[in-house]
């Protein structure tokens, strides 16, 4: 496996500063984000370290000239957003960036797009599903047309008012996968796996690795600490956040060991990428930098 992290944690830096920063500190990949620029509606988002707009082969080579001359891989292209939003400009605006950040990733020679399904968060998964299959099918097929495997990640994107009551991403759940892969069965459509949003939703975080490990393209590294007394006070029908905080590795409820002991039986050996939410470790650069950098130490335990 090959350690890294997402880019998102580090906005104020330009590409060449992310990679010279990975590679001091050992790290063996980055997950390089490839947002629209422009203001981010959400912590964590809105980062661009490529810009995708109009990118060329020429953009390419000097994108790759970086990232051979820092040692540094990329493990994938990330861009997060919502292509199943009810609002149909904004859907829109979704599907036609993640096909210029898949177009990107061909020519890169990076071999994945991590990104979500998105969803109507007012309507029912069954309500979501015709969308799901207007939209999904024909994206798949791009991708494999590029050579490009999309990593869906399994964030319910459910933590505040405006995603209330459903959440903006569909694929939360193992149910859910099964459905989205019998329908697109592509050797180019998967997950990219983040045990940290079994643990809130109260969900076993180790069995789907057996389950989906064919379809397990990425992984995110992020930990996360359910505040049982604030459980006890405000409940699972509470916004998320209110009873649950994102953690560094190793700060939280996740058995790191026990993870990766099955993640290796298993057989997956693709990039490991910590995605660093921490508040307590953001009230500035180097303290983001500690951050990654102690999250490394933790995880270095387990991956050889």
């Amino acid at each position: 496996m090959n350690l890294g992290f997402a880019s998102a944690i580090l906005p104020d830096l330009p590409l060449a500063e992310v990679v010279t920063f990975a590679a001091e500190a050992g790290f063996d990949c980055v997950e390089l984000m490839c947002w629209p620029k422009g203001k981010a509606e959400r912590r964590y988002a809105g980062v661009t370290h490529i810009d995708v707009t109009d990118f060329d082969a020429a953009d390419a080579a000097e994108v790759n000239a970086v990232m051979a001359d820092a040692g540094v891989a990329i493990s994938a292209l990330g861009y997060y957003p919502n292509p199943l939003a009810p609002d149909a400009e904004e859907a829109a605006v979704a599907v036609s960036h993640i096909k210029r950040v898949i177009q990107a990733a061909s020519l890169l020679g990076v071999g994945g797009v991590n990104t979500f399904v998105g969803r109507d968060w007012t309507k029912s998964i069954d309500a979501n599903w015709p969308r799901f299959e207007a939209v999904w099918p024909p994206l798949v097929a791009f991708a494999e047309a590029h050579g490009v495997r999309i990593g869906i990640e399994n964030c319910p994107m459910l933590f505040t008012g405006d995603e209330w009551p459903g959440g903006k991403n569909l694929a939360t759940t193992p149910a859910i996968w099964r459905r989205m892969f019998e329908r697109i069965p592509s050797a180019s459509f998967g997950l990219n796996y983040d045990p940290s949003h079994m643990v809130w939703q109260h969900m076993d975080y180790i069995k789907p690795i057996w389950a989906f490990v064919d379809r397990i393209f990425h992984v995110h590294a992020k930990d996360v600490r359910v505040d049982k007394h604030r459980l006890d006070e405000v409940g699972i029908m509470a916004h998320p956040l209110q009873y649950h905080t994102p953690k560094l590795p190793g700060l939280g409820d996740i058995d790191w060991g026990r993870f990766f002991s099955v993640l290796t039986d298993a057989g997956y050996g693709g990039p490991v990428c910590i995605e660093a939410e921490d508040r307590a470790y953001e009230g500035s650069l180097e303290r983001r930098k500690d951050g990654l950098r102690q999250s490394a130490r933790h995880l270095r335990q387990f991956i050889a």
